[in-house]
């Protein structure tokens, strides 16, 4: 756990990054695998992850971003897409793949389907979406941890055009909208931002003991 804190405490949101260093093919499998492996609601997954390396790419998304130069500057740029209008089509592929994995009948599990789909499609379209977006915080959180475990830095991003990205990505077209964007890399010695004391809210403004 120490090291967990101590990792805490390195990473920052990098302002600028360093354009010579890039991500090893290695680490990068890594934080695929520990997206993967995040946790999400009912292990659904409602979301899908581009790993954007295309600098042509970057440059589009760049001006829909705010303009932010870590867009470009990066090793790589992740784009998280939540499922639009999820329903039981993504759940019964769920289902299928719990089947496989765990080697179980598919109507052994019929009765959780069916509790998945009465929770879920009760929900309006909208609130679905909403959904399936907050998902992706989770991953983004796994993402994060382990980058600052191999010091491999993270910015996350809100700041961008969520209509403008899917435009660029063909996102709508495939049932998805973009939730989230990180890029990754190696902060640049310049960037003065990651010498700046981590301003957090103590303990006792923070926590509320019941």
């Amino acid at each position: 756990m120490s090291n967990f804190l101590k990792d805490a405490n390195w990473r920052y949101a990098t302002k600028k990054f360093d354009t010579t260093k890039k991500v090893s093919k290695e680490d990068l499998e890594t934080l695929k695998e520990a997206i993967r492996l995040s946790a999400s609601s009912y292990g659904l997954q409602p979301y899908k992850v581009f790993i954007i390396e295309n600098p042509e790419i970057r440059a589009k998304i760049q001006p829909v971003a705010w303009g932010q130069s870590q867009i470009v500057d990066a090793s790589q740029v992740i784009v998280f897409a939540n499922i639009t209008n999820f329903g039981e089509t993504e759940i019964d592929a769920c289902l299928v793949n719990t089947s496989q994995t765990r080697g179980l009948p598919i109507d052994a599990l019929k009765g959780y389907g069916d509790f998945m789909k009465s929770k879920i499609t009760a929900l309006s379209e909208e609130a679905r979406n909403t959904w399936t977006a907050k998902q992706t915080y989770l991953a983004l959180g796994n993402l994060m941890n382990a980058a600052a475990e191999l010091r491999i830095d993270v910015t996350p991003m809100e700041g961008f055009e969520p209509e403008k990205v899917n435009e660029i990505l063909g996102l709508s077209k495939l049932k998805l909208n973009a939730a989230l964007i990180a890029t990754i890399g190696y902060r640049h010695q310049e960037d003065a931002t990651q010498h700046y004391i981590k301003v957090r809210k103590s303990k006792e403004e923070l926590f509320i003991n019941l």
